[in-house]
This record gives structure tokens, sequence and C-alpha cells, in this order.
């Protein structure tokens, strides 16, 4: 089989190192992507760690998301062809120059939108899409708490929810942050370096969906502020992996917690996520109804950086690499 030769990033001792691989051409309903820009997310920082290894038989290139132009398909690609501009849902591979990835994970780029904004939509969006509505089963006018409100995936959630009419509550590491995603459209918000969410929280009515990337000692407090028949989806493990959970209050105001992972999901599932985002979300992207948010782009030789302010957690949206 013919083979082409790539370069990529993966993880090496804590930090990412540059590789060269081979890819093969496309089989079945494979393309292959020549990438204009990587998203950058928080498991890539998990995975640099050592904490976070990409799913049986994926590649240890990091990377879970990308755009750029398709200059290859397989024998039984429909939807793609040669040279249309898309994004990628990747369980891997994302910070290389080219990828090989079923169709079922891509998508053209909504109209209008840039290789850059195409980079940050697939991991915020999906994450937020699936968790919102497949898992937590977010209904019309629900209330939402969502921690680290200015993180991508928050960010995204919260336009969906807004689009969707549920009042919305955010906490986030400055007031500064708070006003950025009360500007779209969050209701209230709590700056997380003045304490406990919880009284705020119970006195803007409490929530019935919590989106949770922090963990730890936020669980017991997420109890405390969600509503009956309430449901905590925890996302990430920033606050720690132990928790104290209160049994009593789970079983009598019947709260559901659940962990959630897109990464390691099955292809049938990623590929309704990708359509349900195509179908619902590219209009909303399209006429401007919702943003992509780009905070800054950096050229692939300033990786570190930008892996570097993403640990700091000073962002407002999305980072994006750019080869």
């Amino acid at each position: 089989m013919s083979k082409r030769t790539a370069i990529g990033f993966r993880a090496a001792d804590g930090q990412p190192q540059q590789v060269s691989f081979e890819y093969a051409v496309p089989e079945a309903d494979e393309v292959v992507i020549a990438i204009s820009h990587s998203g950058l997310n928080r498991a890539d920082l998990m995975q640099l760690a050592g904490h976070y290894p990409p799913p049986p038989g994926a590649s240890e290139i990091l990377g879970l998301e990308a755009s750029g132009t398709v200059i290859a398909t397989g024998p039984a690609v429909s939807r793609l062809q040669p040279g249309d501009e898309v994004c990628a849902l990747l369980a891997a591979g994302g910070y290389a120059d080219h990828v090989v990835v079923s169709e079922q994970q891509v998508a053209k780029l909504p109209r209008g939108l840039s290789l850059a904004q195409g980079a940050a939509i697939c991991e915020a969006f999906a994450t937020a899409w699936f968790n919102l509505y497949e898992v937590a089963a977010l209904q019309p006018h629900e209330r939402l708490l969502l921690h680290a409100g200015a993180s991508s995936v928050a960010l995204a959630a919260l336009q969906l929810a807004k689009h969707n009419q549920n009042p919305v509550f955010v906490t986030a590491g400055s007031d500064d942050k708070i006003v950025f995603c009360q500007r779209l459209g969050a209701e209230r918000g709590w700056n997380r370096q003045h304490g406990s969410f919880v009284n705020a929280v119970k006195e803007w009515g409490g929530a019935d969906v919590i989106i949770d990337p922090v963990a730890g000692d936020y669980l017991p407090q997420d109890q405390q502020v969600l509503n009956l028949d309430g449901r905590i989806v925890v996302l990430g493990l920033m606050g720690g992996r132990e928790a104290t959970i209160d049994a009593g209050r789970l079983l009598m105001k019947r709260q559901r917690i659940q962990g959630s992972t897109l990464r390691n999901q099955p292809l049938p599932v990623k590929a309704r996520i990708m359509r349900a985002l195509e179908q619902h979300l590219w209009p909303l992207l399209s006429s401007g109804s919702c943003q992509v948010m780009v905070e800054k782009v950096y050229p692939i030789a300033e990786m570190d950086q930008a892996l570097a302010q993403m640990r700091r957690n000073e962002t407002r949206g999305k980072l994006v690499l750019e080869w």
C-alpha cells in the first residue's frame, strides 16, 4: 500500500515532540485532510502529562480536532470530495499536517467561517451538544449551571442553551470572564475567587443541569444547588479526582451524577453528533446567531507558548495552531 510522510507531535516526557510518520492512502469511507489549523484542548495537556492516553488503535499524535482541505478520498466516500474545506472531530492526530479519518467524523465548514474558526468548532460544540442534549437531556427552560464558564466548551454550551431558552449561570476565575459570559447571554455569574458558589446559585433559583469539568470539592457543592431530578455531568478533573458525595441528598432529590468523555465514544456516536451539528448548529454559525470563540491563533512554531497559556487558564474561548 502506498504511504506518504507527514509531520506531527506526540507526547514525550511531558512535552510535545515533533516526529515524522507515514499515513496510508484512505480506505473505504476515509478521507485524507491536509491540515491548516489544529484546535487546542485541555485534554491535550492531560495527554502530555501521561493521564489521558489515546483510545486503543488510535494514533499517538496529539490533537482532537483540526481543519483543512480534503486531498484524497476512499472508494466508499459519498459526502466529501478533494478540495472541500472541512473540520474534523478526532480521537487523535490533530497536531499534524495530515490526518486520515472517517468521513463520518468530518463536515464541510459552515458558510462564511474561516479555516482558523473551523479548527475551534468540533470539540467544543460536539462536547457541549452531546452532554447537554444526549447525556443530560436538557429540556427547554431548564436551568443550567456551567463551571469554567469562559472555557471553549462552556461558551459553546452557553450559546446553545441561550438559543434554546435555557437560563444559564456561570462560574469562572475572574470578573472579566463573568462579564464576557454575560455578554453572550449568561443571566448571572460567580467569581470562584470569592469562595463557594452555593448561595449565589440558590438565590438564582438552583440548577436542573450542571456541566462540571472541575469535580473535586465542586461536586458536593453541585449537589447542594441541584434541583429535584437534577443532573450533574462531570467532564473533567481540574479540581481533583476525589469528592465527598451526600448519598442522602442524592437519594431524596433523585439526583444523577454521570461522568462523560467524548474521545473514546464509538464512531456511530461521533457520526450522529456531527450530523446533528450540521443540521442544528451550522445555520446558527452562518447567520451569526452562535459564534466560534477563537481567542488567539498561534503559528505551529509557538506551540509551547499556546500550551502554556492554556495551562495558566488565561483563555476566553479557543486557542488554535496554524500550520
